[in-house]
């Protein structure tokens, strides 16, 4: 399968990159900065060097999937929305399958299923970074708002961290709970979960989760 990261540089990115090239699959780095991609995943790695707004139809055609990998700083947290709408505009044939990797923020927590993002602004400090969650909520009611392209999203738990693959607990829309007792996700476990989906597609223009074991 030939698989594009748009933001292959990053914490998720790389570790999907890297969980993609152990599946023998052909894939590229999409990233503003090669110099950057070669420091994190090694001077052999194949990659487009474009800003990630400026991907046309003609860049993502001869892909089979596209993973949006893209992490944004808080004050521009509003980017998750509009680089979403991008993607979907370049690629509303069906062709590549879309993937977005969404927030903790927009899943249902409680016995009332309140949106988690409603816990996430009684934390300390939320203020200066609390953008990227509500954005990446917005995100997610747009998407569901598209029948055109072929897309997926996947959102980590409640506490997102680097770290190597365990067994994914895949879930719906609902904040889950590790066998420590803890909501979280590790960027290996993501990344597992998103490349078992690209390779046995089970869902379409929807969104699911996936936890820790």
């Amino acid at each position: 399968m030939k698989i594009a990261i748009i933001g292959a540089g990053g914490k998720a990115g790389s570790a999907i990159y890297r969980d993609a090239l152990a599946r023998n699959h052909d894939v590229t780095a999409i990233v503003r900065s090669i110099e950057r991609a070669r420091a994190v995943l090694g001077s052999d790695v194949v990659a487009l060097e474009k800003d990630s707004f400026e991907l046309t139809a003609e860049d993502l055609q001869e892909f089979d999937a596209v993973v949006n990998a893209v992490a944004f700083a808080s004050a521009e947290g509003n980017q998750h929305v509009v680089l979403a709408q991008h993607l979907v505009s370049v690629a509303a044939s069906g062709t590549p399958r879309l993937v977005f990797i969404l927030g903790a923020g927009s899943l249902f927590a409680g016995s009332d299923r309140h949106h988690f993002i409603e816990d996430i602004r009684q934390a300390p400090g939320s203020d200066e970074w609390i953008a990227i969650p509500e954005n990446q909520l917005k995100e997610l009611h747009y998407l569901e708002s598209v029948n055109t392209a072929d897309w997926v999203g996947i959102s980590p738990q409640a506490s997102f961290i680097e770290g190597g693959a365990t067994t994914p607990v895949v879930g719906t829309d609902e904040i889950m709970f590790a066998s420590d007792g803890e909501s979280h996700t590790t960027t290996g476990t993501l990344a597992v979960a998103i490349l078992d989906e690209l390779e046995n597609p089970t869902r379409r223009r929807v969104r699911f989760t996936v936890g820790d074991e």
